[in-house]
């Protein structure tokens, strides 16, 4: 009675892992990504003077891109912010001014099916449209007067782009060793690495990356585990830095002085 009470249990955690499993798999880009569309009419209004322009990848692909102006009349360089997985521009137009306001334009890209942009969400299309929107903005400075920066997700896009292209510095807020790494840490009963259709595989680029590269990271990060800095950091050279926030979340790093002031130095140089 024993033997079949525990042969049932079993069965039922089988049944269950499995089915788990496939909703993981089939249900990822619903997991992994929370974009939220515009009409490519909408208008948006930001705090920030901005201008708003598109790049044509293909007849279904068009990337909308935001270059937030600094309105200084020495303009000193460009940030490029690739953002987080979550809805468009609209939710991150508010760390801008961290840049503007020290003389730096901010352009922000939306990625396929974010926003205004359209097209299927791929790695190797967000890959291109970062390349391409870099490109765009090597036609105003030199490398050295452009930024990469990433937040979340797009600290994979990021690493990537600073692996092929020079900059001034790389920015990596709350990035991840891998996407696939930084589900699987949740989950580890599952083989996410096979199941993630996603890489970003941050942990390859960054050891090509020539240029200073700065990581900003909270430890009390549920949403990107802060072990996920820890171990890139692995592959800096010398120079590169591991700003810790004790204390900090996935959300709320720039609530902190000493990342502000970062930033700020950053710009100053």
């Amino acid at each position: 009675m024993v033997k079949r009470k525990w042969s049932v249990i079993i069965q039922i955690s089988i049944v269950i892992y499995c089915l788990t499993g496939i909703a993981i798999f089939l249900l990822q880009d619903y997991v992994i990504l929370h974009p939220v569309k515009l009409p490519a009419g909408y208008q948006y209004k930001f705090n920030v003077p901005f201008k708003e322009l598109n790049i044509a990848y293909d007849d279904a692909t068009n990337i909308n891109i935001i270059q937030f102006l600094s309105g200084d009349s020495i303009h000193k360089g460009i940030v490029l912010y690739f953002h987080g997985n979550r809805t468009n521009i609209s939710r991150y137009e508010k760390f801008a001014p961290y840049f503007t306001k020290s003389g730096y334009d901010v352009w922000m890209i939306d990625y396929p099916g974010f926003g205004k942009s359209t097209g299927v969400f791929s790695e190797k299309l967000v890959n291109e449209s970062a390349l391409q929107l870099y490109k765009l903005a090597r036609t105003r400075f030199p490398a050295k007067q452009i930024i990469i920066y990433g937040k979340s997700l797009g600290t994979g896009v990021a690493a990537q782009l600073a692996a092929i292209r020079n900059c001034r510095y790389l920015v990596l807020e709350t990035p991840y060793y891998s996407l696939p790494e930084a589900i699987g840490y949740y989950i580890p009963v599952f083989p996410i690495t096979q199941m993630i259709h996603y890489k970003f595989p941050t942990y390859e680029n960054l050891p090509k990356v020539t240029d200073p590269i700065i990581m900003i990271h909270g430890t009390n990060d549920w949403t990107v585990h802060y072990s996920n800095s820890v171990r890139l950091a692995k592959f800096f050279k010398p120079g590169d830095k591991l700003i810790t926030i004790p204390g900090g979340t996935h959300h709320n790093l720039y609530e902190y002085p000493v990342v502000v002031k970062t930033i700020d130095s950053l710009l100053d140089n």
